[in-house]
């Protein structure tokens, strides 16, 4: 028997291990501030819904106007990935304390094995009311003791009630808001976790048998399931493995396990990056920013300390400011473990240099606080730096460098110094680097980057670019064009119709009020870009000209104006 015959039919090690998963429902409503009812949005249409909201007949999935005809004081709300992670981490340190190996599959839902906390604390049902009243604490919520578990919410499409084969662990319910379930394999203790049961061992399938096929996931297998007839997990789990997998193929398959409730995979713990963030609390908060830049330094020494004791690196370090006020700013800078403490302290002092430059600090409180370093506490006591944070991102292992023959420093050390020193004088925009970028002009195919800083093109270089001229690049670019006259034979200007049709032979280019012969010219290549937008749509077309003396031009004319907009020499 082969593998992919053996997976088919179950017969390899089908010993599913048991799983409890920690389900908060509607979490995308817990982690955002608004009153009863509101709901969260997210591609226009209502992603989750407080009770509130759901009492008046909003559902997940709804558009918004049909939402907001249902219940007219709706309060609407964005959905915050960052903010349910973060209001969700206390629930995972909670679970984590039976467990290290907790997968946190979203905010709001994460799993654990229970096969060797189970054991120590007990059984399942002791650990299912342990994990319980944890994450109750952890949600500052009061824990519903023998209480039976709720019907789930309408939009899951769920049995109203649990099926005979699950029962409720005793005081593992707690309120509406988290709920603990036990079954085999991850995928029907998902389903146990948002019914609030405890499922006995071997009897998932028959939990999950009255479940309609839509709960597999795939919506493409449950729309064809459902036009053979097979609407319930139990009937489509009914059907031979070999015969499934003939049919529908690895997808079918593997939802064919899981009707089955067999396992496709194991659980997946969360990586834990070592915190190696350094930081300095300003206590009373500092008005001015130049010590900041003095405390960077010895910030800087502690994170490559850290990082050196650890024996990594990173590709980035986060530059974070707090104010008293309460706004925060943070900028990522490229690392790539080549900036020494003082390069990471200047970069510090021109991140500061660049937030006040911008008016990032700018307010006014009781005082007003502008950071200029005039250092006479005039901010008052709302306003000042409070905290200054470097955080390194991007942790990897630190494989070390290797150095040239007979003791000599590589070459692009010796670069990286020797930028360091100038970008000290110059400041951070004083030294730039050329990066191909896309377009169509040859002023737009390369930018300049700051030194160290990265840069990711908003659309590829090679692709293609429809009206871009010839491999032939121009060796002078104007920064800005110059506006000229195209004149013909008889001393008219020259034109450009909609289907790129020249009204006359281009006789004369007045640059500058200086009037030159046109020996020879090529064109036009009509470009038109951003057409769906109105704001940044263009129409132009280019032209090459070669005037008296053989020097050859690069010629624009949009919007019926001619620009020169380069040269070849």
């Amino acid at each position: 028997m082969t593998a992919e015959t053996a997976m088919a039919s179950g017969t390899a090690d089908d010993r599913t291990p048991r799983v409890l998963v920690v389900w908060c429902p509607d979490w995308p409503v817990v982690a955002v501030t608004g009153d009863d009812p509101v709901a969260v949005t997210e591609g226009g249409r209502i992603l989750a819904c407080s009770e509130g909201a759901r009492a008046a007949g909003v559902r997940q999935g709804q558009r918004l106007k049909l939402a907001q005809r249902l219940c007219p004081e709706l309060e609407l709300r964005d959905r915050d990935p960052e903010a349910e992670t973060r209001r969700f981490e206390p629930v995972v340190a909670a679970v984590e304390a039976f467990t290290p190996r907790v997968e946190v599959i979203r905010p709001g839902l994460c799993a654990i094995p229970v096969k060797g906390p189970g054991r120590y604390f007990g059984g399942e049902e002791a650990l299912a009311a342990k994990v319980g009243r944890a994450v109750a604490d952890a949600l500052g919520q009061p824990l519903v003791p023998d209480a039976v578990p709720g019907a789930p919410a309408v939009e899951e499409r769920q049995p109203t009630t649990p099926p005979p084969a699950a029962t409720a662990p005793p005081s593992a319910t707690t309120a509406p808001r988290a709920r603990v379930g036990v079954a085999d394999g991850l995928f029907a203790a998902v389903l146990a976790a948002r019914a609030g049961v405890l499922v006995p061992a071997g009897r998932t399938a028959e939990f999950l048998a009255p479940y309609p096929v839509s709960a597999l996931g795939d919506e493409a297998l449950a729309e064809l399931l459902g036009r053979l007839g097979l609407p319930t997990v139990g009937a489509f789990a009914a059907l031979p493995a070999e015969s499934v997998a003939d049919r529908f193929g690895p997808s079918g398959t593997v939802a064919h396990r899981l009707a089955r409730g067999l396992q496709p995979r194991p659980l997946v713990p969360r990586d834990e990056e070592p915190d190696l963030a350094v930081e300095q609390r300003f206590d009373p908060p500092e008005p001015s920013a130049e010590p900041l830049v003095f405390v960077a330094r010895a910030l800087a020494e502690q994170l490559h300390q850290r990082l050196a004791g650890a024996g990594l690196t990173c590709r980035r370090v986060a530059v974070e400011v707090a104010c008293a006020d309460g706004r925060t700013a943070s900028r990522l800078w490229r690392h790539e473990g080549r900036l020494s403490a003082t390069a990471l302290a200047e970069r510090v002092r021109w991140q500061l240099q660049a937030w006040q430059g911008a008016g990032t600090f700018t307010g006014t409180g009781t005082g007003t606080f502008t950071g200029t370093g005039d250092g006479d506490g005039n901010g008052g006591e709302d306003t000042g730096f409070t905290l200054l944070r470097l955080a390194p991102d991007g942790l990897s292992p630190d494989q070390g460098r290797q150095l040239a023959l007979w003791g000599q420093a590589v070459a692009d050390d010796r670069v990286e110094r020797a930028v360091a020193r100038v970008q000290a004088v110059l400041g951070h925009a004083g030294l730039r680097r050329i990066e191909p970028a896309g377009g169509r002009g040859p002023g737009e195919q390369a930018v300049k980057v700051p030194w160290g800083e990265p840069y990711e093109a908003a659309v590829p270089s090679d692709a293609p670019w429809p009206g871009r001229l010839p491999e032939v690049w121009p060796a002078v670019v104007l920064r800005e064009p110059a506006p000229v006259r195209v004149l013909d034979g008889a001393g008219r200007p020259v034109t450009v119709d909609g289907r790129a049709g020249v009204s006359a032979r281009p006789a004369l280019v007045v640059v500058r009020g200086r009037e030159e012969r046109v020996d020879g010219w090529t064109g036009p290549w009509p470009a038109v870009e951003y057409w769906w937008d109105q704001s940044l749509a263009r129409r132009r077309a280019r032209f090459q000209v070669v005037v008296e003396g053989g020097r050859a031009l690069l010629l624009t004319v949009e919007g019926g104006a001619w620009y020169l907009e380069a040269g070849y020499d």
